[in-house]
């Protein structure tokens, strides 16, 4: 393979961080020089899902994420790789770690309860029955378990905990997801058992993730010559199967700017295809909106996994994850405020100071609504008088306790009426809305990878047969590892390329903890005190 990416060309559709890190390993290990890389994005900035902008309101994200050590394998491989924007001497990995070490995540008010006080969150709260039942999950193979949903393996106690409240809010789990992917969570993450009361074990980066991480990923591609090519919607992807069963791709079909075209495939080159996007069709709010709730697949992620899906059995059953927005939308929610009033009173309230608390859940909230104080700045350029913080709820459907009216249906303005009721600091509601914007977006498909699903519902990275492509992102198939985490995009696109290219390199290992006694003995402790 060696003299083969000399000859090649790379098609990487899709721009998030599962295309950038397949691009990077094509670069780094792959000998690929940079100019034969395409990659196509149909939105005007790279990074898929991990945004952070500032609009002309004030600033948002999406989303945010709290990384691991252990689990984080891939990721931090490939940012050892990556220098920072101010110091090319230190890499992403390093400036993660320093910073972390910095303001380490303590937090003391991981559980807020209905009259605003702080909740005594070790107290996990499992019976015997919950631990038997949680015991059983773990035990059952995956073929067993099927498309089974969370709430078929607990009784209702088990729901109410304090463990499940936590669980649930760190990773965004509804009683009506994936069982198959809860048990993948705890296996994977069952080392957080112990720390779940202080996330104690969680990472961050120093600015938000697109500023740390996305920006200078896509530096360090740009620099080596990798084409970003923004506008670019593809529509269809023609296949052809040979008689030994190769199945090659041939043609990349697009629409740029209204107008149509066509990347020939050629039998050197390689294409790399991202199926569906979590935050498809997300819709922003303002001040005085609630956003929009957009049904329709405007965006392509979507519509192409239908179109390729439907050319051969094997390549997923998209439906099995957008079928059902109902259960699978959330809304997340930005304030931008320009005085220091309310970050003050939740610094009295939490004992946490901004960056150290990670994430405040609200536990008796119809909204099931959590928050993050994150570090300021928080925003690359963010000026040293105005702070952010971010929030987002599970429950959008259900009436908020203080606005009578739906997360869904709710604005900015009355969304912060929301929180200050939970936060019980309403006394200072007039103050801090006169000082502060608050950006809402609603994401339609933000959980369907936690879906129920068979295993015939997601693609293999790389198909049974498949000679030059690979599917990337959070609906492909990867066995033991666990969909919305950055690692799972890394991970899938070091498989793709590895295996594609043939190189004789070893992708890492997937982290288990019940592998290291002191852990597992730990992790089972914490279950069971």
């Amino acid at each position: 393979m060696s003299d083969a990416p000399k000859q090649s060309r790379a098609y990487l559709v899709g721009g998030g961080v599962a295309s950038l890190a397949a691009a990077a390993f094509l670069i780094r290990d792959g000998g690929f020089p940079g100019d034969s890389i395409h990659i196509l994005e149909e939105l005007p900035v790279a990074g898929g899902s991990m945004d952070g902008r500032a609009e002309p309101a004030g600033y948002v994200t999406r989303g945010g994420r709290m990384l691991e050590d252990e689990a984080y394998t891939c990721l931090w491989n490939l940012l050892e790789t990556i220098p920072t924007l101010t110091d090319e001497t230190v890499s992403v990995r390093t400036e993660i770690q320093e910073f972390s070490a910095k303001w380490p995540t303590d937090a003391k008010a991981r559980l807020i309860g209905k009259d605003a006080d702080v909740l005594d969150a070790s107290d996990y709260g499992l019976d015997a029955h919950d631990r038997l039942e949680l015991t059983r999950l773990l035990m059952l193979p995956e073929s067993v378990i099927g498309a089974r949903r969370i709430e078929d393996f607990f009784s209702p106690h088990f729901f109410s905990t304090n463990f499940w409240t936590m669980w649930r809010t760190t990773f965004a789990f509804q009683n009506w997801h994936s069982a198959i992917e809860l048990r993948r969570y705890f296996l994977r993450f069952m080392q957080e058992f112990p720390r779940m009361h202080t996330l104690s074990g969680v990472r961050r980066t120093k600015l938000n993730q697109y500023d740390s991480i996305i920006r200078p990923l896509r530096a360090w591609l740009e620099e080596r010559g990798v084409r970003f090519e923004h506008g670019v919607r593809v529509t269809d992807v023609d296949f052809t199967t040979e008689e030994n069963g190769a199945r090659t791709v041939r043609r990349i079909h697009f629409d740029r700017a209204g107008e149509p075209g066509t990347y020939e495939v050629g039998d050197a080159d390689y294409a790399f295809l991202t199926l569906g996007s979590m935050t498809a069709d997300a819709a922003y709010g303002g001040d005085d909106r609630a956003p929009e709730l957009i049904r329709d697949k405007r965006d392509g992620g979507w519509r192409l996994w239908e179109t390729v899906a439907a050319k051969a059995d094997d390549f997923g059953r998209p439906a099995a994850f957008s079928g059902n927005v109902d259960e699978a939308k959330w809304e997340s929610f930005t304030l931008t405020m320009r005085s220091p009033l309310l970050l003050h009173r939740i610094e009295e309230l939490s004992g946490n100071l901004p960056g150290t608390g990670a994430l405040m859940t609200f536990k008796d909230s119809n909204w099931l609504m959590s928050i993050v104080v994150p570090h300021a700045p928080h925003f690359d350029g963010q000026p040293e008088d105005v702070y952010t913080l971010w929030g987002y709820g599970l429950f959008v459907d259900h009436d908020g306790d203080f606005i009578g009216k739906p997360m869904a249906r709710a604005t900015g303005r009355e969304i912060l009426t929301e929180l200050l009721g939970h936060l019980g600091m309403l006394d200072i509601e007039e103050r801090v809305a006169a000082t502060t914007t608050v950006i809402p977006v609603m994401m339609p498909y933000i959980t369907s990878q936690f879906a129920p699903r068979t295993t015939q519902d997601r693609p293999l990275v790389i198909p049974h047969g498949a000679a030059n492509f690979a599917f990337l992102g959070q609906f492909t198939e990867i066995p033991e590892d666990v969909v919305f985490t950055v690692e799972y995009s890394v991970r899938g696109a070091m498989h793709a390329v590895y295996g594609l290219l043939g190189l004789d390199k070893e992708v890492p290992g997937i982290y288990h903890a019940l592998a290291e006694p002191k852990t597992a003995f730990g992790a089972l402790k914490a279950a069971l005190a």
